[in-house]
């Protein structure tokens, strides 16, 4: 059974897991619900640091770790020295731009003498690995390990980004999807609301857009959204082609059709993304195609953005009093939907009705992504014994609630919520700045995003590597640049995308995919 079968499998336990938090989310008061205000006392504080009791110490070992060179690397960091003092290990930490990351691993550990013991990876990538005989099985590891408590980590991060055929490959530290963010004292002040759809998106980046929205006498930009090639960018347009490609459910599909392993790109839907993520640049900065996500979280952060696509580092980062304008002056919503979507018969776009978007809300289909799903932690397998069990440990010390539950509130880690306990105890997010009422929003729409029935998942199949940050990166880039057109842009994808496929074998790619959706 594939890592997506294996999901199938526990897809029921996974929707009671999520029903269970956004009753907890329900009780913390999402936006637009008239419940009470979250009690700092909803749930008991994390137990002191610890790391598995049975786990000796490792004095004289030396653990070699890599990681992409920004927040996460920053998140990782953070941690060593509590390790180090603890256990007498010796980390040493490798930052990386993204752009290299995987390929570093794949020549590394495909050779005879790796760098690298341990990896903080993206979990599309753990398939490639897998297969590959690189990582380590953690399965025994974590059946044993009570201070990792496994069962509190939220059911769609323990399940589908850490399991492959029914064993534990890697240890999630970060809860990854996209959302929205916005300037709630402009909308406010404005009479406006959130947007719901794309073009309110757009509406709202135009109605700000050239004014001085941090009082420094400086014309300000409506909409910041990393534009940057290789640096997941392209991950940004997907968020806003999956309302137009999914709308029957997360079996359903945005990529391909599961049918056929025809790429979802050449189409009416694609191409709406596609003029929408090219009509952000109008109220984006100058050169807006060489936007990086660390520069537009700062830009956000420092007053000068209405509006901004981002993973969930945006919510803490609001809160650091050393560089945030804009304290308790942030929202965050579920990512706009679309009032038409992709007729796949006809290859039309059609009005969302009962019929053709169940699970809409007033009219809209929401399908938020989980892009990356989350940042998760792997081990070598062909490390020595003694370097694998140390850099278990170094994993579990980091994932453990009395760490963790402080590392998701502090926006520099990289490090997102994706524990139970997270969401249950308000203490930790207010001790680290947020108001009760932010923490009420930041809190809710992640809970709207991750239960919605329409969810779109990563592609998580073989060769996600060349697929994503490979071709349609690359393509995204010039289309955005304008040395391709939107026609040429789709045209590219699609083959790229089918050149790929054949390749690797389109029947078994078919059959990953489909397992991916749980078919």
């Amino acid at each position: 059974m594939s890592n997506w079968q294996n999901f199938c499998s526990v897809w029921q336990r996974v929707r009671y897991g999520l029903i269970f938090l956004v009753a907890l989310w329900l009780s913390l008061g999402v936006p637009g619900c008239s419940l009470s205000p979250p009690s700092s006392q909803t749930a008991s504080s994390p137990s002191p640091t610890q790391i598995n009791p049975t786990t000796q110490r490792f004095d004289g070992v030396t653990i070699n770790v890599i990681t992409h060179d920004e927040a996460i690397h920053t998140g990782t960091q953070r941690r060593i020295a509590g390790f180090e003092a603890l256990t007498g290990a010796k980390v040493n930490l490798t930052g990386v731009p993204f752009k290299n990351l995987y390929t570093i691993l794949q020549n590394n550990w495909s050779g005879k003498n790796s760098k690298y013991d341990m990896a903080v990876i993206l979990p599309q990538w753990l398939i490639d690995f897998i297969d590959a005989g690189y990582l380590e099985d953690l399965t025994a590891r974590v059946k044993t390990d009570a201070a990792l408590r496994w069962e509190d980590i939220a059911p769609i991060f323990r399940n589908v980004s850490a399991t492959y055929k029914g064993h534990i490959y890697s240890i999630p530290l970060d809860g990854d999807f996209h959302m929205v963010y916005y300037r709630s004292d402009l909308l406010k002040e404005a009479g406006l609301t959130p947007p719901e759809t794309w073009e309110q998106y757009l509406a709202i980046a135009k109605r700000f857009h050239g004014k001085d929205l941090n009082s420094d006498g400086k014309p300000d930009y409506g909409s910041c959204i990393s534009k940057r090639a290789h640096e997941n960018s392209s991950s940004m347009l997907i968020s806003i082609a999956t309302p137009f490609l999914q709308s029957l459910g997360t079996a359903q599909g945005a990529f391909f059709d599961p049918d056929t392993m025809k790429p979802l790109v050449n189409n009416l839907a694609f191409a709406k993304a596609l003029d929408i993520y090219k009509q952000t640049m109008d109220y984006g900065v100058p050169h807006d195609e060489n936007l990086g996500g660390s520069k537009a979280r700062e830009l956000f952060i420092t007053g000068r953005c209405a509006l901004t696509i981002d993973w969930g580092d945006v919510g803490p980062l609001s809160i650091d009093r050393s560089v945030s304008k804009v304290m308790d002056k942030v929202g965050a919503v579920i990512t706009p939907g679309t009032t038409q979507v992709l007729d796949r018969k006809t290859n039309q776009l059609v009005a969302c009705d009962k019929f053709t978007c169940p699970y809409f809300i007033d009219g809209v289909n929401h399908a938020p992504y989980a892009a990356n799903v989350g940042w998760t932690g792997v081990v070598y397998a062909k490390a020595a014994a003694n370097v694998k069990d140390a850099a278990y440990s170094f994993l579990s010390y980091m994932s453990q609630p009395a760490q963790s539950n402080v590392d998701v509130t502090i926006g520099t880690t990289g490090f997102n919520p994706y524990r139970i306990s997270q969401f249950e105890n308000s203490d930790p997010w207010i001790k680290a700045g947020l108001s009760s009422e932010a923490a009420n929003n930041y809190l809710g729409a992640i809970g709207v995003s991750l239960n919605s029935s329409n969810i779109v998942l990563n592609l998580s199949i073989p060769h996600n590597q060349q697929y994503q940050f490979e071709v349609l990166d690359a393509v995204v880039s010039k289309f955005l640049v304008k040395k391709i057109t939107k026609d040429e842009a789709m045209q590219q994808i699609a083959q790229g995308w089918e050149q790929i496929t054949n390749q690797v074998g389109r029947e078994s790619q078919r059959a990953a995919y489909r397992a991916s959706l749980g078919l």
